[in-house]
């Protein structure tokens, strides 16, 4: 499938991942938007944002990589959008 199907899929809350990636055992997901009331926001969040502010995160997305490390922030590179080599990873 082509990177519109496959972000189709992300919006299904699916994992997808490229054939022809070198790093087996990797894949995407989208992480949809959250928002916490400043009360639960943890300590490590509130040291960037200030200590009584909400937490407002927009959706991103994010790769479990083939170390089993997860990386908040993926960016598809040129040759991933332009891939037709996307599938579901279940």
């Amino acid at each position: 499938m082509n990177f519109g199907q496959a972000v189709e899929r992300l919006k299904e809350d699916r994992k997808v991942a490229r054939q022809g990636w070198n790093g087996k055992g990797q894949w995407v997901v989208l992480m949809p938007a959250l928002f916490l009331d400043s009360p639960i926001v943890n300590g490590r969040t509130s040291k960037h944002l200030g200590e009584g502010v909400d937490l407002d995160s927009q959706p991103y997305f994010a790769l479990h990589t083939a170390q089993g490390k997860w990386q908040p922030g993926w960016v598809p590179s040129t040759s991933d959008v332009l891939a037709e080599d996307w599938e579901v990873v279940e």
